[in-house]
């Protein structure tokens, strides 16, 4: 560390005690007072913009793995032969593991081809005002079959105040979701 570093070092300090000593000798307490006042909205404003923000960023992240995936299934480039459950949790949640643990806790995924594009389901399964998965498998269709792919999240809410107006399950967290329907591509089988 060169010296101008070192000082650089020692004036912030100086200034830290010096704010520290004028905040605490301070006798009208007004100071204090403002900002006893100002520093839990602040600080509420804050964890609400930043678990917000951590949310949307995981939804985001979310999306673009199901979107990465259906375009390889709608090319060809992943086959309906691997296109197994283990496979198609594995690819998803490799992309998402920047935000999840390694094991994906809470991601749902279903997969399905379907006769017309008016069998494609359009709500979210909801029972008993949880995800309702009894339904979900991974069964991709052949070339030139619409397909659906449905992603589900359960994410964490990290600060109690916010989950009461967050969460929209029962155990406190709120779903997270990504849909794509598409029509597969001629492509060799």
């Amino acid at each position: 560390m060169s010296d101008g570093e070192v000082g650089k070092t020692t004036l912030r300090a100086k200034l830290g005690r010096r704010f520290l000593k004028r905040f605490i000798k301070d006798k009208r307490g007004s100071v204090a007072i403002e900002f006893s006042m100002l520093a839990l909205p602040f600080s509420a404003l804050v964890l609400a913009i930043l678990e917000s923000g951590l949310s949307f960023t995981a939804h985001q992240v979310m999306a673009n793995a199901a979107e990465d995936l259906a375009r390889d299934l709608r090319t060809g480039v992943m086959k309906k032969a691997d296109a197994t459950p283990a496979a198609v949790r594995a690819r998803i949640c490799n992309d998402m593991k920047v935000l999840v643990s390694a094991s994906c806790p809470g991601l749902y995924i279903d997969l399905k081809s379907y006769a017309t594009y008016g069998a494609v389901p359009t709500t979210i399964p909801y029972a008993a005002g949880d995800l309702n998965i009894s339904g979900f498998s991974i069964a991709p269709g052949d070339p030139d079959t619409i397909n659906q792919i449905r992603v589900f999240y359960k994410w964490p809410i990290y600060t109690n105040f916010i989950a009461k107006k967050l969460a929209d399950l029962p155990d406190g967290k709120t779903l997270l979701f990504s849909t794509l329907t598409w029509r597969n591509e001629f492509f060799p089988t």
